[in-house]
């Protein structure tokens, strides 16, 4: 697991657009908020999305970039932010790199079955690439809004 005031794992990734993503582009020019969510358009995903669209501009304010992750793919993510109007990049990490660069791809067991999956989980990464906030597995309601208090704080 990641802790704070480590820095932060480097990342290079391609967004909805299939256009690539890197860490390196916002070091020196803005914070990042990199949450990683389980699956496009799910119930939880789909509020953490939609919150974190809502607060979209205060982020701005606060020169920080809010990223979405998941391992679905350019196609998905495009279809999943026209349904809901979404105001934020999402990275298709289909390879699990990242993923697992930022230890949050887990075995967990639902109704008895164990599988792996994206460990619901996010980063808040200020100008110098150092990760000021680390927060594993939580709860989709009321994130962003947490989210964005502690950016606040930068």
């Amino acid at each position: 697991m990641l802790e704070k005031q480590h820095p932060a794992p480097l990342f290079s990734s391609p967004n909805q657009h299939n256009e690539l993503v890197n860490l390196a582009d916002f070091l020196g020019k803005k914070n990042v908020v990199l949450y990683f969510y389980p699956k496009d358009d799910t119930p939880g995903c789909t509020i953490e999305a939609n919150d974190f669209t809502r607060l979209a501009e205060a982020f701005a304010q606060y020169d920080t970039q809010v990223i979405g992750v998941s391992k679905d793919s350019c196609e998905s993510h495009v279809e999943f932010i026209n349904k809901f109007g979404l105001k934020i990049d999402l990275l298709a990490d289909t390879t699990g790199e990242l993923c697992e660069i930022y230890g949050v791809w887990r075995e967990r067991e639902k109704n008895g079955v164990k599988s792996m999956a994206i460990f619901r989980s996010t980063f808040i990464i200020d100008k110098k690439g150092t990760l000021v906030d680390v927060a594993y597995g939580v709860v989709p309601d009321g994130h962003a809004e947490e989210v964005l208090e502690k950016v606040k704080n930068l």
